[in-house]
């Protein structure tokens, strides 16, 4: 909506995780790294770990853009299923016919592609997004496809990608053999104040335009201690942000606008009560910012303008 008056090519802050705004924090650079490296050495089992909006599976899209032609990839990001279904989602990821076929069936299907793509010095990689909802039951079954080997190499490169609370189901002790697996070990941390600044402006260049909005004294700061650090709810206060200054005709941040932004979101403070996680903090604003975001079509239909009216923010204000 408000892209043209911004001189923007698209939104700078959207929700959809696109490995072309990945913004590289000391530990999403570190992360990077070691998966990179773990997965060219064929390490086999690695973790990736982060909270709710911290860009794990942006960091995961834009390793997987950089990877070799000879990676052939298989990404799973349904984790609330069987045994069985596990399985067949993975083959199928793959390419593989998965109907009418037992798991027994599947397992061996699976065995005798690895082998095939080993024969071709292919690289397989199984990327399992929202691990944590992986039962022990099914995580001790992706540790048995692990042992899908050669003499002399694995057959499959598998990457855990969840939240914090992974951690706390890799240590029960009935996965002591999986932990024992995993290879390389990283985890995401909220980005600092210096680099809640690096990311706005960062996102904003990718759209197209770094000085598209003035961030007045104490803004970046306000925003930094609103989200503690996590992008996801950078992007939505960012968002509103611009969308704010946009009805006003503005392209300044104040703190004025930053304190009623950040007031609606919080919807007087029930998104941060003692006692809730970080992770159901984030996943309360996340699951209501879609209600939120009616308003943007609410105002497009007050104000009567659609975004081929607006045209540069020179026309925009002979229209007023």
């Amino acid at each position: 909506m408000y892209e043209a008056f911004y001189n923007l090519k698209v939104k700078p802050f959207e929700l959809v995780p696109s490995p072309d705004f990945l913004f590289l924090s000391r530990s999403h650079r570190k992360a990077l790294t070691y998966l990179k490296y773990g997965i060219t050495e064929k390490v086999g089992f690695m973790l990736l770990t982060g909270e709710v909006g911290s860009g794990k599976t942006t960091l995961i899209r834009n390793l997987i853009k950089g990877l070799d032609s000879n990676i052939v990839l298989s990404k799973i990001f349904n984790t609330r299923v069987s045994s069985e279904q596990l399985i067949s989602l993975i083959n199928e990821d793959f390419g593989l016919a998965v109907n009418g076929k037992d798991k027994i069936s599947l397992i061996r299907e699976l065995n005798d592609f690895l082998i095939e793509q080993y024969a071709k010095k292919n690289n397989p990689i199984l990327v399992i997004d929202e691990a944590q909802n992986l039962t022990p039951e099914l995580l001790e079954e992706v540790r048995m496809l692990s042992n899908l080997e050669t003499d002399d190499a694995k057959l499959l490169q598998i990457v855990l990608v969840g939240q914090p609370e992974l951690k706390k189901v890799l240590a029960r002790p009935e996965l002591r053999q999986l932990r024992q697996r995993i290879s390389i070990s990283c985890h995401i941390y909220p980005i600092t104040r210096a680099e809640t600044e690096e990311y706005i402006f960062h996102r904003l260049e990718v759209a197209g335009n770094r000085d598209a909005v003035i961030f007045k004294d104490g803004t970046v700061e306000s925003v930094y201690n609103f989200s503690k650090g996590i992008p996801r709810l950078i992007n939505i206060v960012c968002d509103f942000l611009m969308l704010a200054a946009f009805v006003e005709e503005t392209s300044e941040i104040s703190p004025d606008l930053v304190k009623e932004v950040i007031g609606e979101l919080e919807t007087e403070n029930r998104f941060w009560q003692d006692g809730d996680s970080l992770s159901s903090k984030i996943e309360n604003i996340v699951r209501d910012v879609e209600t939120l975001k009616k308003v943007t079509t609410e105002l497009q239909e007050r104000l009567g303008v659609g975004e081929k009216q607006i045209g540069r923010k020179g026309e925009w204000a002979k229209m007023g």
